[in-house]
C-alpha cells in the first residue's frame, strides 16, 4: 500500500509506484485527504490521474479513501506501508509518522525507498507554485497529468 494526496502526481511518485510494483504482487495506491493539505484536484480526478499514468502496471491499482491511511491499510488486508523519502527532512516527519502508525496498528509495517536524486527535489506544492507562475514542467510530470495541471492553474 503506498498512500498520499498525490495532487498532481509526478515522476517521484511513480518511481516508487514502479518500484513498489517489482517489489510485490499486488501495489494498491491509496488516494487520500489530508486536512492540513488544501488540495488543487479533487480526490476522483487525483485517482483517475494516477489510474491513466499507472497503467503499464498491471500489478497497481489505485482506490480513494478517507480517514486514516494505517486504518485503510487494515482494512484492505495489506500489511505494508510503502513510503518515498526524499530529503532528510522527510525522514524525521516519515519515522515519527510510522512509529505512530506502528501503534496504531503494530501488524502493519513501513517500507521506505529513498528518492533517486533526480526526484529528491520534486514536490507536489511546489510543481503547483511553479505551474501557477507558467513554469516548465515537462522534466516533473507525466503529459496527461501536465496538460491537467496547466488547465487548472489557469483557472481563477
Amino acid at each position: 500500500m503506498y498512500t498520499g494526496t498525490f495532487d498532481p502526481v509526478h515522476y517521484g511518485h511513480l518511481d516508487v509506484i514502479e518500484r513498489g510494483s517489482k517489489l510485490f504482487d499486488k501495489l494498491i495506491v491509496g488516494v487520500g485527504i489530508n486536512p492540513d493539505k488544501k488540495t488543487l484536484f479533487t480526490i476522483e480526478e487525483r485517482v483517475r490521474l494516477i489510474e491513466t499514468v499507472a497503467a503499464g502496471w498491471p500489478n497497481v491499482e489505485v482506490q480513494s479513501f478517507e480517514g486514516l491511511a494505517v486504518r485503510f491499510v487494515r482494512d484492505s488486508g495489506a500489511r505494508i506501508m510503502l513510503r518515498g523519502l526524499r530529503t532528510l527532512s522527510d525522514m524525521e516527519y516519515e519515522f515519527t509518522m510510522s512509529l505512530m502508525n506502528l501503534a496504531q496498528d503494530p501488524a502493519i509495517e513501513t517500507l521506505f525507498l529513498m528518492a533517486k536524486e533526480e526526484f529528491s527535489h520534486v514536490s507536489s506544492s511546489l510543481l503547483r507554485q511553479i505551474a501557477a507562475l507558467d513554469g516548465n514542467l515537462t522534466k516533473f510530470l507525466p503529459q496527461p497529468v501536465l496538460d491537467a495541471l496547466k488547465e487548472r492553474a489557469r483557472r481563477p
